[in-house]
Order: structure tokens, then sequence, then C-alpha cells
């Protein structure tokens, strides 16, 4: 595997230049402060991957119930800009394997192609243009996405396998729809359809 690259603000990033990564980032605004203040209770010296993995699930789970910020990915039009701007780096940056568009959030996995990028710039050219035609559409400015993403290199088959389920099954899980094939903003490529 290549030389990964480290960096930190809020949350530990570590990168590889290639591998499979499990990518979450969400509408600006989306979770109230008291919400992320009792996440982040956990104590400062555990580290592990568990504890992560853990948090990860109490954001995912807030973010599905939230009534905080605005829900602007519901609307169909915000959403089909999202979508589009999801599937552009697909066969030139990465391989596209799933995502879900959630009102609040996105979920997606794929796969690295360009090891000239870095996933920080793969992924900040997503969210920069999917925000600024978004606001363009709704006729407003500002913060469209959190600056920050969660994002973990996936790490073997198993892995691969729990984490698309986890990914189409989210609107599911949050009661949005019975199947997951139900919901519009969900994509799963053909041979990676888990369910």
């Amino acid at each position: 595997m290549s030389k990964p690259h480290f960096h930190r603000r809020n949350l530990p990033h570590l990168y590889y230049n290639e591998g499979i990564y499990f990518i979450t980032y969400r509408i600006y605004g989306s979770i109230h402060q008291n919400e992320l203040n009792k996440i982040h209770q956990l104590s400062p010296s555990t580290k592990s991957e568990i504890i992560t993995d853990s948090i990860f699930k109490k954001y995912d789970h807030i973010l599905d119930k939230s009534s905080a910020g605005e829900k602007y990915l519901q609307i169909p039009e915000v959403a089909s800009i999202c979508r589009e701007c999801i599937h552009y780096p697909d066969g030139q940056d990465y391989k596209l394997l799933c995502y879900t568009i959630m009102p609040n959030h996105v979920h997606q996995v794929f796969e690295l192609l360009n090891r000239e990028k870095q996933i920080g710039d793969i992924m900040g050219a997503v969210k920069r243009n999917s925000a600024k035609q978004a606001n363009k559409f709704l006729k407003r400015e500002g913060a469209f996405w959190q600056a920050e993403s969660y994002d973990r290199l996936v790490r073997n088959e198993k892995e691969l396998y729990f984490i698309i389920r986890y990914v189409l099954m989210n609107p599911v899980n949050a009661g949005l729809v019975e199947k997951w094939n139900d919901w519009e903003y969900t994509y799963c490529r053909e041979n990676y359809i888990v369910i």
C-alpha cells in the first residue's frame, strides 16, 4: 500500500492514494451543538477504532432523526444536483460503488483510481461543485456542506459487504421507504449489490 497522508481537523484523517473509502458528509448545521457535545463526551484518551465506529453510528442516528438545520437534499432538484456531482468523477478519479443521498447527509463508497489526487481534493471538488449549484438553485449564499466529513479506509471484503449494506439500508432504517431500491437517490454498482 502507498504512503499515507495524515491530517487532523476535529477528526483525524488518514488517507492512502489507493483503496476503497467510505465517506459521509452532511449539510451545514444539521446537528445541534449540544448533540455534538454529548457524542464527544467519550474519554479523550480512548482512540480505538471501535470508539470511532461507535461515534459514527451515533452521528448517523442523530442525522436520521435530526430536526436541526435544513433538509435541502429532500428537494428533488437539489438531490439531483448532488447525484450528478457524485457521478462526475466516476471512471476518472474513482470507481463509484454505491451511495445514498439522505435529506441532510450523503453516504458514499468508492475505489480510488487516480493515484495522483488525494481524497480531500476529490471530495472537495464534489462538495464545492454541488454546493455552488445547489445554492444557485436555492437562491441562497453561505456554507452548504459541513466542512469536515467522516471517512474510513475499507480494510477487507467482509467490511466492504457490511458498509455497502449499511449505505443501502440507511433510507429503510430511517423509516423513509420499505425497500432499499425504492429510495430514488440510492445507487449501487451492479456487481456490488449485497441485499
